[in-house]
């Protein structure tokens, strides 16, 4: 099963590593998310016949021979998973690649059932209860399960889009710290994630008095910058709210033909803020601007 899972890992990186073209223009990289998917499955798979296998051996009581050179096998086996899925793990979250740290997740299971197993083999060395092997084999199979089936909701959910706050919070800030004068509020953020490809679309108010080529160019500038600054490939196109008089408070624009309200302080682009749907009423209902 891990070779036939690292195999498959390895077509796919590949393939998901091939640029956007016309028949893919976000890039190949969900492939990656099927990918760990089927790692999962397969991980659950073998844990399920673990669990039978070890069920029909607890019952029928069989005795366990050469267990001292099981145990030096079981160990060795396990500090060479841990090492490799360590790096995995860390290549994965370096190239953000889903696919290198399900594989990963996958061999440190394995390092954490031969633990359980060298346990296991210990104590029935020393006690010559030989149904303790079995006990565990079940304990480390239903373990076996669990992990496969978190690496398939994990695979479905990033193959769904699901929201992923620790990215909104970290575009939040990035988009805080690239706006321009002008830039008053981002709101209705949302993501396409293909691999290391994301496209990201949203909302921007600005103030209503800029005709239409200086927002846009205002706009196009705002975009470059975050996705300069942005850890992933991408693209941005974000729409054109013009502002109310409810946003003076917060819009720092300077000799603003229509300000009512003096200027504050601009609004913070928090995670509830750029997934917010409805504005202004959002940030009223909060006490942060006022007015219609």
């Amino acid at each position: 099963i891990n070779v036939l899972a690292a195999g498959v890992a390895l077509f796919v990186i590949f393939y998901a590593a091939q640029p956007k073209d016309q028949d893919h223009p976000y890039g190949h990289g969900k492939s990656e998310y099927f990918s760990s998917a089927f790692e999962g499955g397969l991980i659950s798979f073998a844990g399920f016949f673990i669990v039978v296998d070890a069920a029909v051996k607890l019952f029928e009581g069989r005795e366990l021979r050469q267990l001292d050179l099981g145990l030096w096998i079981v160990a060795g086996a396990g500090i060479a998973n841990l090492l490799l899925g360590l790096y995995l793990i860390y290549v994965g979250k370096r190239n953000h690649s889903l696919a290198l740290r399900a594989s990963g997740h996958h061999v440190i299971s394995d390092f954490w059932t031969s633990a359980g197993i060298l346990v296991a083999l210990f104590v029935v060395k020393v006690t010559g209860y030989y149904w303790i092997d079995s006990a565990v084999a079940i304990i480390v199979g239903l373990y076996l399960s669990y992990t496969g089936v978190h690496l398939i909701k994990e695979s479905l959910g990033e193959l769904l889009d699901q929201e992923d706050t620790s990215l909104l919070k970290q575009l939040g800030t990035i988009m805080q710290e690239r706006a321009s004068e002008g830039i008053i509020q981002v709101h209705h953020v949302r993501m396409i994630r293909s691999g290391q490809y994301h496209h990201i679309d949203g909302h921007v108010v600005v103030p209503q008095f800029w005709d239409i080529q200086r927002a846009h160019q205002e706009l196009v500038n705002f975009e470059q910058r975050v996705i300069r600054s942005y850890q992933f490939e991408g693209d941005m196109n974000l729409h054109l709210d013009p502002c109310r008089m409810a946003y003076c408070r917060v819009c720092d624009v300077k000799d603003c033909p229509i300000r009512k309200e003096e200027f504050v302080e601009r609004l913070k682009f928090a995670v509830d803020d750029l997934r917010n749907e409805e504005e202004p009423d959002f940030y009223r209902k909060r006490g942060i601007i006022e007015g219609k």
